[in-house]
């Protein structure tokens, strides 16, 4: 994978087909490999590119001014400008969508279109802030992610019905099992409480172009439920998808749903 130094780090990023750009962006504790059905499906027609996560696959660690889900937009448009692309397609799931948006309104005029995925533009509610506080207290402590916890935070990625022995949430569990106390210390704690300490800015997206914006959510979504998207669809005025058979990583739960919905929607707007 090619690499950009962004902030005095290096950002690593899988660049793959050719056409208009789709940028997408990841969740939380997922590398690019989340996108693999949609890397395959659009890269046929158009040129994707996904930035690994700051401390996520080859990425380097969280550089030091990163303090804000604004400074991973400002990465992330930084990153285009690397590349000398003008203009993108978005998709981002969860906190790719929270600096995706971000990225739109600081530079509308890069963005094409945007389709925001089991994301949320809201501060994350007190209680859900203080309970993810707490998973990254004893990460930090035990400077690993312990074997009980394992089984607390993987299934938060999943509707509450998959098979947790298959091959999907087995290698995600074994992912998080395998990162080294290192980059859990100086990338993937302080990158969580970031995230989850957000600002609020939910009275900004009607500032967002109703017309090439799509939401799309897993029906299954724990984390990030429908009910904030048909909240975000509300204030910006653009269309919802529901996603059955999906919860929060709904690009891998139901990849063929998500694919003809990202392929239509870009003919449309792309």
């Amino acid at each position: 994978m090619p690499v950009a130094m962004i902030d005095g780090q290096p950002l690593h990023y899988l660049d793959q087909g050719s056409g208009p750009v789709v940028l997408l962006g990841s969740s939380y504790l997922w590398a690019h490999d989340m996108w693999t059905p949609q890397i395959e499906a659009l890269s046929q027609q158009y040129r994707v590119i996904v930035p690994e996560l700051w401390g996520h696959g080859e990425s380097g660690t969280l550089p030091t001014q990163t303090r804000s889900l604004d400074d991973l937009a400002r990465q992330a448009l930084a990153l285009l400008n690397h590349l000398d692309i003008a203009q993108i397609n978005l998709a981002g799931l969860s906190v790719g969508g929270m600096w995706g948006a971000r990225l739109a309104l600081l530079a509308p005029e890069r963005i094409n279109s945007m389709v925001l995925m089991d994301t949320y533009l809201g501060a994350e509610p007190e209680a859900t802030r203080q309970y993810y506080f707490s998973l990254f207290k004893m990460i930090e402590d035990a400077g690993a992610i312990p074997e009980p916890l394992l089984d607390v935070i993987a299934p938060i990625f999943f509707r509450p019905g998959i098979d947790r022995e298959s091959a999907l949430y087995q290698d995600f569990r074994r992912s998080l099992q395998v990162f080294p106390r290192e980059r859990l210390l100086d990338s993937i704690v302080p990158l969580g409480r970031l995230i989850f300490s957000r600002e609020d800015i939910l009275e900004q997206l009607p500032h967002l172009d109703a017309d090439t914006t799509l939401i799309m959510c897993g029906e299954q979504d724990k984390p990030r439920p429908p009910a904030e998207s048909e909240e975000m669809a509300g204030l910006i005025g653009c269309d919802l998808i529901l996603i059955p058979e999906a919860g929060h990583i709904s690009s891998r739960e139901n990849p063929d749903f998500v694919n003809e919905a990202l392929l239509t929607f870009l003919a449309n707007n792309a």
